[in-house]
């Protein structure tokens, strides 16, 4: 008296089984990704959208903020610009692992400014680091 409209235990299994060794393939794949996915976020703020920003308020100003001033100058007007016409950032932004940017004007490794994130270690002169010195082929 079997009526023939649900699934079975055994199919049921069958199916949880198969889906259990698709991720067991795919999982591995997956892991390293998360952190390469940062380091490219990373890059993308230092090389762009910070960078534009950093460059409109050279652009007004004559000068990159001074060290002491750092990223908060895109936010604020310091007390050294007179020519300020910002904000030029809604935010100064995070790094992908939720520190703050490092920067340095004049920088030591650019002319105008060094900019760069410590990476995932947090630690200053790591091989993990994200910088606008540093192209992504020198990394490899």
């Amino acid at each position: 008296m079997r009526n023939g409209k649900g699934f079975t235990l055994i199919e049921l299994m069958l199916v949880v089984v198969i889906i259990g060794v698709l991720v067991s393939m795919v999982a591995p794949r997956l892991a390293g990704r998360s952190e390469e996915a940062r380091i490219a976020a990373a890059r993308a703020d230092i090389n762009a959208n910070i960078s534009i920003a950093l460059d409109l308020y050279e652009l007004d100003n004559g000068k990159y903020p001074e060290t002491e001033e750092g990223l908060a100058a895109l936010l604020s007007k310091p007390g050294s610009s007179a020519k300020w016409k910002g904000p030029y950032i809604k935010k100064v932004p995070l790094d992908p692992w939720g520190r703050n940017y490092a920067y340095r004007s004049p920088g030591d490794h650019n002319i105008d400014y060094d900019l760069y994130s410590y990476g995932p270690d947090g630690q200053e002169g790591g091989d993990d680091n994200v910088s606008n010195w540093e192209t992504e082929d020198a990394r490899k």
